[in-house]
């Protein structure tokens, strides 16, 4: 869990699967998705059918390491932080609402860029 302008420490760990790879650099990406569903009616207590809205609160990427060049087969580990804005909204899960953190490493390259997908993570409020 984190608070509202905390520094997160992060480990990305990339490896080649056996060609050379240049890489971009490596990032560390970071939103929170708000997501309301609303049941349109309901029949004897069971809904009948449902409307979804989401909106993205925040999404900023941050530079962990320069550009640079894996081996083949080569491993390499970077770590660095990510500060969470003073200003942001708080994970919650509501009844009909929820506001949702994740977190991702990603290697950026030519063509798809390999990343670890979205993990939760915990947002707390201060005060």
């Amino acid at each position: 869990m984190a608070l509202p302008g905390d520094v997160v420490s992060v480990r990305l760990t990339v490896s080649s699967a056996g060609a050379q790879v240049k890489s971009g650099g490596v990032f560390v990406d970071l939103r929170a998705v708000e997501t309301v569903r609303l049941p349109s009616g309901t029949q004897s207590g069971v809904s009948l059918q449902t409307s979804k809205s989401s909106y993205t609160s925040f999404e900023q990427q941050f530079a962990i390491a320069p550009t640079f060049t894996l081996a083949p087969n080569e491993t390499k580990v970077f770590e660095g932080q990510v500060r969470l804005p003073s200003n942001v909204e708080p994970s919650f899960m509501g009844h009909y609402a929820q506001h949702e953190w994740a977190i991702r490493g990603r290697l950026e390259m030519t063509g798809n860029d390999p990343d670890s997908g979205f993990s939760a993570i915990r947002v707390g409020a201060k005060g």
